[in-house]
């Protein structure tokens, strides 16, 4: 198929390696459990198995799990690091999985109490009140950044909460109306969205197929899409990123990814505007649009997602749901 010929050669990600802890505590003191297993959670261990977490293994990791051992020992407690490549039952994708859905969960946490913040109404803030809630966004932001230090897999949770911490920290600056936002900005340093190598994370879901989809066929149909990690990707001449963190095409306040290349590129189609919907309650999953048809889709996506690794499979197998859904709308609209 053209849409799978024209995007970037997917080379096998070598296997990674992990860091365990396996580690046995006393039943008491009761507040000691309590205190290791905050430990785990602030450095961002995941549980593979009973009493047993898991890190990326990479020396910072593997000073944290050594101080942590440490701390158990004096406790009273037994432990033991090793360094594992996993051969069979999990797979280094479930673990990466885990990781994202931890961190997700940070990212919802945070952005629930963002959104708190923003409903204040901002214009009846006294001068008082905008300090505070500027003191407050602070805090916000300091959250974000101790999460991200243990986001090693670049959750899709990011990209919401930047968003709405951009909005809000629009809106309590006294001159936002006359400075564009960032998004904005960097809508403007796009340039013509034709023949571009489009660039996104590994491991494509839900807005990321999406949106490739959206751009192949409505957008930019000579598009070449290339695949990276996320984490502090610069992108080369010629790329445009999109749904990952500081990308050209990402989330904007509550809006996913699709939502925002959607009103970005002007698409005023019916049939496009009813699959936003979908993708936005199946990608920030808060049921904003409760369309009929979200949970069908959700399971769709979720099924190709397990039976293809590949993100160019994962993509290509996307775009004709998509595109049968588009004439689904299309022709229920006529």
């Amino acid at each position: 198929m053209l849409y799978e010929q024209s995007m970037t050669d997917e080379t096998p990600p070598s296997p990674d390696r992990w860091l365990l802890l396996i580690h046995q505590l006393p039943a008491k003191p009761a507040y000691f459990r309590v205190k290791i297993w905050r430990r785990l959670q602030s450095l961002g261990a995941v549980a593979v198995k009973n009493a047993v977490y898991a890190l990326p293994a990479n020396e910072q990791t593997q000073e944290d799990f050594d101080w942590l051992l440490k701390e158990i020992v004096e406790g009273g407690g037994e432990a033991m690091i090793c360094e594992a490549r996993l051969i069979d039952g999990l797979s280094d994708q479930d673990v990466r999985t885990l990781f994202n859905a931890a961190r997700d969960e940070d990212y919802a946490a945070l952005a629930n109490d963002v959104c708190a913040l923003a409903e204040i109404p901002v214009l009846e803030m006294t001068s008082a009140q905008r300090t505070e809630a500027r003191a407050k966004l602070t805090k916000l932001k300091g959250r974000v950044q101790e999460i991200v230090a243990i986001d090693f897999y670049g959750a899709n949770g990011r990209e919401t909460v930047d968003g709405l911490l951009t909005m809000l920290d629009a809106t309590l600056r006294e001159d936002q109306a006359m400075e564009p936002s960032q998004n904005e900005k960097k809508g403007l340093e796009t340039g013509p969205l034709k023949a571009r190598v489009w660039v996104t994370r590994q491991g494509v879901h839900v807005d990321r197929i999406a949106s490739a989809w959206l751009i192949r066929r409505f957008i930019d149909p000579d598009s070449r899409f290339k695949f990276v990690r996320g984490k502090d990707y610069q992108p080369l001449s010629g790329e445009l990123r999109f749904d990952m963190f500081e990308a050209e095409f990402t989330h904007e306040g509550d809006r996913c990814t699709f939502e925002v290349l959607l009103s970005r590129s002007g698409l005023k189609d019916p049939a496009l505007r009813a699959i936003s919907e979908i993708v936005h309650d199946i990608d920030l999953k808060d049921g904003k649009f409760a369309r009929e048809e979200t949970s069908g889709i959700a399971h769709l996506i979720a099924g190709l997602t397990l039976a293809n690794k590949g993100d160019e499979q994962r993509m290509s197998r996307g775009a004709a749901v998509l595109d049968d859904l588009y004439e689904y709308f299309r022709k229920k609209r006529g």
